[in-house]
């Protein structure tokens, strides 16, 4: 018998047991009643496989792999390191010295791509050491960030590995050491990790754990790293590739429209034949230090690119709606509406289900330092990225998609999982 099989046959006996259980004469016993019963039981089915089935996405023990620290065998190989920024003069002081100051044993080049910056970007960067390369903003069928990226490849030359990274990104001084061990030590073409976000601001500690916990959801990060799965992603932060696999694929120019460029990236270089070796975790020490300090801020990040990564398909979104609904709202809305009318199953269902919401979201919130107690809001802040989806959806369909430092997107070639 079916999981999906045996669900649909509990229930229904669930529902049998309900209506001969309820004491007839009271008015309680509806369909409406049941179909909330039904919803709770359903939401709580969802946890369940959540936490057990959907791989351990909630774990943040997903870390850079082991290596032997051994010396390099034949030497350490070439990197360069591509940073796209755009009117990052003010950040770039803060940032990029930690990325030149990087303890490797191997040649080590830093290109900062100028991408058509108003605010001195690159003569901030020259100041601060870097190779400067000036771009005139993106051609037409190229997303800006993309296009910015595929300058500093052409400027790169022939270096075994190209680190891409963002200027707002500070690295601790072994953070290149080991993030070459590891792609050497493992075989992985790719390697990349999700950094350590800001959390300082009351909106930044209320939404950026959440939106890694829904990362990781979207992209359980074990199932990313086998090699079987076809679950492919990355993290824009911190990207470690080797440049022949990239060159294999066909090299940026694959992703020329990606909005959401880690994702598609992750997807290209792990759908190359015979299948690339692919690895994505969390990161501690390596941290972006971009403030949101307001909620409209982060408002921006986040709805920027949450339509593109349904396909600008209303069918998706409206799946997407009832599903967040489902998963994330029932729960608390049947916890309360079971203790509100006496219904102890209603209660307990959904006060299960929100349990194990709470449980799989607690593992983040260590990760940020911030209190378990946040955990039972998870339902609220969905809510919040729900509505941030739906915007997204509407900037799109009003031609705003997209914007970002003055330009709009409103195209993406990034897969879905």
């Amino acid at each position: 018998m079916s999981a999906s099989t045996g669900i649909e046959r509990s229930t229904i006996r669930m529902d049998q047991a309900y209506r001969v259980n309820r004491a007839p004469g009271t008015g309680s016993d509806n369909g409406a009643v049941i179909t909330v019963v039904v919803l709770a039981a359903v939401a709580l089915a969802a946890w369940i496989y959540l936490a057990l089935g959907h791989g351990r996405f909630w774990s943040t023990a997903v870390r850079l792999p082991a290596t032997s620290n051994a010396d390099m065998a034949g030497g350490w190989p070439d990197v360069t390191a591509v940073v796209p920024a755009r009117d990052e003069a003010e950040i770039l002081p803060t940032t990029l010295p930690s990325l030149l100051a990087q303890d490797y044993q191997g040649r080590f080049r830093v290109v900062v791509v100028d991408d058509a910056s108003s605010d001195g970007t690159g003569a901030a960067a020259r100041r601060i050491g870097a190779h400067v390369v000036r771009g005139d903003g993106p051609p037409p069928g190229w997303a800006g960030k993309v296009a910015a990226m595929a300058a500093g490849v052409r400027s790169a030359g022939t270096p075994e590995y190209l680190l891409f990274t963002d200027a707002d990104v500070h690295f601790p001084t072994d953070a290149l050491s080991s993030l070459v061990t590891a792609a050497r030590e493992h075989e992985l073409d790719l390697v990349s990790l999700m950094v350590r976000l800001r959390s300082i601001s009351r909106w930044e500690r209320l939404i950026i754990p959440a939106f890694v916990y829904f990362f990781a959801q979207l992209y359980p990060f074990s199932r990313v790293n086998q090699p079987e799965s076809t679950a492919a992603a990355a993290a824009g932060g911190c990207m470690l590739v080797r440049t022949e696999a990239l060159q294999e694929v066909g090299g940026l120019s694959r992703i020329a429209d990606a909005l959401i460029d880690d994702v598609a990236l992750g997807h290209l270089v792990k759908g190359r034949q015979p299948r690339s070796r692919i690895w994505l975790g969390l990161s501690s020490d390596i941290e972006s230090v971009r403030p949101y300090p307001r909620l409209t801020d982060l408002w921006a990040m986040i709805s920027r690119s949450a339509y593109t990564q349904l396909r600008y398909s209303p069918w998706l979104l409206a799946g997407t709606v009832l599903g967040l609904l489902l998963v994330y709202v029932v729960p608390p809305t049947a916890t309360a509406a079971g203790l509100a009318g006496g219904d102890a199953l209603l209660a307990a269902l959904g006060a299960a289900a929100w349990t194990i919401m709470a449980a799989t979201y607690v593992p983040m919130l260590r990760f940020y330092r911030l209190s378990p107690v946040r955990a039972v809001l998870l339902p609220l802040i969905a809510v919040g990225y729900l509505a941030m989806t739906i915007d997204s959806a509407r900037q799109h369909h009003s031609g705003q998609g997209g914007a970002w430092k003055g330009r709009t997107v409103t195209r993406s070639s990034a897969p879905m999982p």
